[in-house]
């Protein structure tokens, strides 16, 4: 599989400040059907590699509702003025080095170290600080091949941010994967931020654990019979994709006991930071498995057609939602929170968690977590009658699913998307644009239709909801955050938007 990362100049949606620009999109390309080698500097497409990928192009789009500032300042600003800029690239996709050590991990885990004194969020000490030039980060050395599957000297890595959402897409063009993240942050940007400083580090450092240890899942094919080393090639694969969702897990929860660790470090000057939270979405394509991590209420849906239909049978694409929505409006999450509750009378109060959030499971928001951290809040902020915490859960849900050949597309997105579209509405909106538009980019699509119906909803045209300054326009919308997949070989060009 050859890719082919690319800059195309998007056409505005409205004259106003709500014009929809493009940030990030990626194209595969084979022996001259996509964009040519030529097209990008710097990017040599290679035709004499077959394509066997999993998908073929992706289009990202945001756009702004609520009005955010630069007011992280967590491991003394180390994550907002340094490492998401070496990590955001809100023009294109570009080229950097990988490498999944424990440079970035020294500066940002408490977990890997020794001492918690060593921690950035510490004041720096005059001898042996670390280095902050360039990437702040320097790599301790270039891995091998062999350190993990996901392994890969170099990527392709863009980002975004819309409000207080951020988006992360990383691609490998020798091992063929995909990294897409959507972090949707709330109360304010800090844990978005964190998450996308530090989240896609942590897993790519914990994969390489994962190499070592499913060596011992390797079937023996030599000394077994076709029929026993096939059953031993299914254990092994059936217990490497265990492997991934365990390391998926593992990762997130080493970023929470993180944050809130820092959180707690930082809490008397910013007593908000406990209140600070984020939704997570990961998806992480390799091969034929598509896996998933969520927390929240953000959605992986896949358009997929009935098996034995033609896929231009529009009709027969059906949407299957990958992850749960983790809301009290969810039967089986009010259910759960209640049960781990029996001792409060009023667990959820007003369709909302302790009368403040509506989703039952988030990154970060400590106070609804622990006892001293609710404490750190004054007067009406502060939640009464804490009596049984953690009320919020940091348990994801994970999942593996194998791509068929009746798989067509994947929709990831925040929760402001599925707040005007079904699953099935976005689906055939993007099924009908892709087959209409083979150039086109169906992730601004989809959020241009959003726009429609949002306007139309509050009785305004679409350009006078864009002209509404970001912040008053959260009235109307909330931050909006899609990308879509397309799977399989399907030849097409795509870009990406943003909104500033």
């Amino acid at each position: 599989m050859a890719l082919v990362a690319y800059i195309m100049l998007g056409e505005d949606i409205n004259d106003s400040e709500g014009e929809i620009k493009v940030s990030f999109g990626y194209q595969c390309n084979s022996g001259g059907n996509g964009i040519p080698s030529g097209a990008v500097k710097g990017v040599e497409s290679r035709s004499d590699i077959p394509r066997n990928g999993s998908f073929s192009c992706l289009s990202g789009a945001a756009l702004s509702a609520n009005a955010t500032l630069a007011n992280t300042n967590i491991c003394n600003g180390l994550i907002g003025s340094d490492i998401l800029p070496s990590l955001d690239s809100p023009n294109s996709f570009r080229r950097v080095p990988s490498s999944p050590s424990l440079s970035r991990l020294d500066i940002l885990s408490s977990s890997l170290q020794s001492s918690m004194s060593n921690l950035s969020c510490s004041p720096p000490s005059p001898v042996g600080s670390y280095e902050t030039d360039s990437y702040i980060l320097k790599t301790m050395s270039v891995p091998t091949r062999s350190d993990s599957f996901l392994n890969a000297v170099e990527v392709q890595v863009a980002g975004g941010a819309a409000g207080e959402d951020r988006v992360q897409a990383v691609c490998s063009e020798e091992n063929e994967w995909l990294f897409c993240a959507i972090y949707d942050g709330f109360n304010g940007r800090d844990a978005a931020d964190f998450l996308a400083g530090t989240l896609y580090e942590t897993i790519m450092f914990n994969f390489n654990l994962l190499d070592s240890e499913s060596k011992q899942y390797v079937p023996s094919i030599d000394t077994a019979s076709d029929e026993s080393s096939y059953l031993e090639m299914e254990v092994s694969s059936r217990s490497f994709r265990n492997g991934v969702l365990d390391i998926l897990h593992r990762a997130l929860s080493q970023a929470e006991n993180d944050f809130l660790y820092m959180v707690e470090q930082e809490m008397e000057d910013r007593p908000d930071l406990v209140s600070v939270g984020s939704c997570v979405l990961v998806m992480l394509l390799h091969g034929n498995n598509l896996y998933t991590l969520n927390l929240g209420d953000s959605r992986a849906v896949l358009a997929t057609f009935d098996e034995g239909n033609d896929m231009d049978q529009s009709g027969r694409l059906k949407a299957i939602q990958l992850t749960d929505s983790h809301t009290v409006d969810n039967e089986l999450e009010k259910t759960r929170l209640l049960s781990e509750h029996p001792d409060d009378s009023m667990p959820v109060i007003a369709g909302k968690v302790k009368g403040k959030l509506k989703v039952t499971r988030a990154f970060g928001v400590g106070y609804l977590k622990k006892k001293k951290l609710n404490d750190a809040l004054m007067g009406i902020l502060r939640v009464r009658n804490l009596i049984s915490p953690p009320y919020i859960s940091t348990e994801p849900s994970l999942n593996v699913h194998e791509i068929s050949k009746s798989d067509h597309f994947v929709i990831i997105g925040s929760d402001g998307l599925f707040d005007f579209l079904s699953n099935e509405e976005a689906v055939k909106l993007v099924h009908s644009y892709i087959s209409s538009n083979p150039s086109g980019d169906p992730a601004k699509f989809l959020v241009e239709q959003l726009v429609i119906k949002a306007a139309h909803s509050a009785g305004f045209s679409k350009g006078e909801l864009l002209n509404i300054p970001a912040g008053r326009r959260r009235k109307y919308h909330d931050d909006v955050t899609v990308i879509v997949i397309i799977l399989g070989t399907n030849h097409r060009t795509s870009k990406a938007s943003t909104c500033i």
